[in-house]
């Protein structure tokens, strides 16, 4: 490994350590690289704007506002409510109902933070109020959120298809098979421990109850319908169809449900900017961190040493699966995303895996990050929610862990779970 790699990755993790936000940390850490190297510096500035150049990009600031217009149109709530109608009334209901929600949600806000923010508010008191253990509930309403960038739409899947250079409708596709296997594990283990400590469902409201809640939200459930379709109909592409998200949640806020009101648009408009240049601000700082690995062709040599542990796509997938688990606990998927792709989209290409499994696996390891300390996004919007210190919901989310990477290894060695829509489709 060169001096300039070296002094890139240690760098890194020194300002990691100092607690530096991650950007920051990845933008200094490039710097030094550069400055050791004798690269000149207008590089940096190329780099940067090369990471931002690319039309689907567009997609990321449009699904984060039509995430939030969706929510502040009133969406999000009677999606809460219709999951509540359908499963609410067994054992552990509420919290079952969180995470049917969480999937819900999933398919509008393409952000697990957003997705935790949507449905937290709501439901964290309900089960606070029915005797739900306080760090139970709040690691129920994190990892309810763990679907938002799995299920589509999903910003890290953009991110990646872009990297990799993968269609990213095929991704959106591949993300519905783990996205509902994972939910309706997370589902199974509220039942269980709800059981145990008797935390007890709602009274059943009938056939008619479903169905009404189902009429009430069918408005944003079609919105996964009318995006994955127009893609695949050839209608628009993933970027456009973003876009059109957007239109349809401010028609279905302003004229359906008649919730959302001019004055709320600023707001919503600058929450979204807000996430969006967060999320551009990484992938600027990561995309120069990348070029630089790429550039001291790591990739080669780590394809190539990866090649020499084992020719076996199994083995190769294991030790993928824990460094993505290992990096998932200090970086954001997309920061993760954009770092990591151009490493090992050729070797695992060169092992013969489908790079669409791959961007897929990727993304449900990151997602998984989402609820592990010290940077897990979810939990720290669930702390904020449920105003508990962090310590004490790391506990409480264990089992989801354990549970959420068992569904990692039957997803890895299954690979069916995520091909076959994007099969079934093509």
């Amino acid at each position: 490994m060169s001096f300039t790699v070296g002094l890139l990755f240690i760098s890194f993790a020194v300002f990691l350590i100092l607690n530096i936000p991650i950007a920051v940390a990845l933008g200094l850490a490039t710097g030094a690289a550069v400055l050791t190297s004798h690269m000149p510096l207008t590089l940096v500035v190329q780099r940067i704007f090369a990471s931002n150049d690319n039309f689907p990009l567009m997609a990321i600031p449009f699904f984060m506002l039509a995430g939030s217009v969706m929510t502040q149109g009133g969406v999000s709530k009677r999606l809460v409510a219709f999951a509540d109608a359908l499963v609410g009334w067994l054992t552990g209901g509420l919290g079952i109902v969180a995470t049917l929600a969480g999937m819900f949600f999933a398919a509008i806000s393409g952000s697990s933070a957003a997705t935790t923010a949507a449905i937290g508010p709501i439901l964290f008191p309900e089960m606070e109020k029915r005797g739900y253990n306080r760090e139970f509930a709040a690691a129920i309403v994190a990892a309810a959120g763990e679907t938002g960038i799995i299920i589509p739409p999903s910003v890290t899947m953009v991110v990646y298809g872009v990297i990799a250079g993968v269609s990213i409708g095929d991704l959106f596709l591949g993300g519905f098979g783990p996205g509902i296997l994972m939910g309706l594990s997370m589902a199974a283990l509220i039942y269980f421990v709800s059981k145990r400590h008797n935390y007890g469902g709602t009274k059943w409201a009938g056939l008619a109850n479903v169905g009404k809640t189902f009429a009430q939200s069918i408005w944003g459930l079609l919105m996964p319908i009318i995006i994955l379709g127009g893609i695949y109909g050839g209608i628009f592409t993933p970027t456009e169809a973003a876009a059109v998200a957007v239109v349809y949640g401010l028609f279905v806020g302003f004229f359906i449900y008649k919730d959302l009101k001019l004055s709320d648009l600023p707001k919503i408009v600058e929450d979204s900017v807000k996430s969006t240049a967060v999320v551009m601000f990484i992938m600027d700082a990561a995309g120069l961190f990348s070029w630089i690995i790429t550039s001291q062709q790591v990739p080669v040599m780590l394809a190539n040493y990866f090649v020499s542990l084992t020719n076996n796509p199994t083995t190769i997938l294991m030790l993928i699966n824990i460094l993505l688990l290992i990096v998932g606990c200090f970086l954001n998927a997309s920061a993760a995303v954009t770092i990591l792709a151009p490493i090992l989209v050729p070797v695992v290409t060169q092992m013969g895996i489908d790079p669409v499994f791959f961007g897929v696996l990727m993304t449900v390891n990151l997602a998984i990050g989402t609820l592990t300390p010290p940077v897990g996004v979810d939990l720290f919007v669930a702390t904020t929610i449920a105003k508990i210190p962090l310590e004490r919901i790391s506990r409480a989310i264990l089992s989801f862990l354990v549970v959420l990477i068992l569904d990692l290894i039957i997803i890895t060695y299954v690979p069916g779970i995520v091909m076959w829509v994007p099969n079934m489709v093509k």
